[in-house]
């Protein structure tokens, strides 16, 4: 094991869309860990569109970032060495550390994984946060019934595959909007999507949302927000349901981002939207990763990453998610388990 630690801060606050400026790499030495703590390798780190939300000092859901401090975000890892009776060596944990090589942190700040049941990996995704949010948003407010049409926005992105594919389990009829060919390929092929739209290759993006919905939108779970919410909101059924997860569309905005009053729609079609955060739902995690596990083991539901190696990319890795380069999860591979 080296002796130098590597890190990375939030060197500025961005206006607009981050660049390498943004980020700060340092080295420091690696601190021994004391009695209640372990030291953790990063196996795989996770970047997520909510991170740019976090390196604005605006008031939100979640502290936001300090200056000159190191990053944080969901890490896999490997417990090096171990002051703890709760691990040992060797054991595969993951938790919100640091964006660092190893991490030195109290033992409740991790949790034990299992890779028998899936590859490491998936814990950052399908049996993660990810999961989780898809599971939730999708069951607890969307509540889809067999027969009803979903849309969903971001569909090639790591959530909304999972909440794609989660409708399907209800036997919804479900839409995905994507922007490549690519993404909505593998939307139709490989998950089996009833439709998806393109978004960059249609001039008229609401015409060929009525096209795909011809019965109209009962569930529209937002990953996006914009122009392409926009669009959708149009096709409301009488009492559909909304659940609103992310809007990246307007992450790197600089000013207000205004669009079409949605108030006479919402009357009109006495739909529920309904903004969350999958924190809220803390209490019922376990529920959540005991039925994704589940259908993952039964081959009910699918996964996929987009992997960049080494740790000196995390900040391009990062970045691509503004640029729409990642098929599913966006991860970053550390280093190699021991074993």
């Amino acid at each position: 094991m080296p002796e130098t630690n590597e890190k990375i801060l939030l060197a500025e606050r961005p206006e607009g869309m981050p660049s390498h400026d943004t980020f700060n790499y340092q080295e420091e030495p690696i601190e021994q860990p004391q009695d209640g703590q372990v030291l953790v390798k990063t196996i795989y780190l996770s970047v997520d569109p909510y991170m740019r939300g976090r390196m604005s000092s605006a008031k939100s859901y979640v502290e936001p970032f300090e200056v000159n401090e190191v990053i944080n975000g969901s890490v896999v890892g490997e417990v090096v060495e171990s002051k703890s009776s709760l691990f040992e060596p060797g054991d595969k944990v993951m938790g919100m550390l640091g964006w660092r090589r190893y991490n030195t942190i109290e033992d409740a700040a991790v949790r034990k994984i299992d890779d028998s049941i899936a590859p490491l990996s998936a814990y950052l995704g399908i049996l993660g946060i990810t999961g989780l949010t898809a599971y939730f948003g999708m069951l607890d407010i969307g509540n889809p019934a067999a027969g009803e049409t979903v849309v969903i926005s971001g569909a090639a992105g790591a959530v909304g595959m999972a909440a794609g594919q989660i409708a399907k389990l209800r036997g919804a009829r479900v839409v995905g909007i994507a922007g490549s060919t690519k993404k909505t390929d593998y939307l139709k092929n490989e998950l089996r999507f009833d439709e998806t739209v393109n978004y960059n290759e249609v001039s008229d993006l609401t015409a060929a949302l009525a096209e795909a919905c011809p019965k109209g939108v009962d569930v529209y779970f937002d990953n996006v927000g914009g122009p392409v919410s926009d669009a959708v909101m149009s096709q409301l059924n009488d009492f559909s349901r909304i659940p609103v997860c992310g809007a990246i569309s307007s992450y790197n905005k600089t000013e207000a981002d205004i669009g079409p009053r949605v108030q006479p729609i919402l009357v009109k079609s006495r739909a529920l939207i309904q903004g969350f955060i999958v924190s809220d739902y803390a209490s019922r995690f376990q529920e959540g990763s005991e039925k994704l596990a589940a259908w993952l083991s039964e081959g009910k539901l699918t996964y996929e990453e987009t992997m960049v190696e080494g740790f000196e990319n995390v900040p391009d890795a990062f970045l691509g998610l503004f640029k729409g380069e990642n098929l599913g999860k966006q991860l970053v591979k550390v280093s190699e388990p021991s074993n």
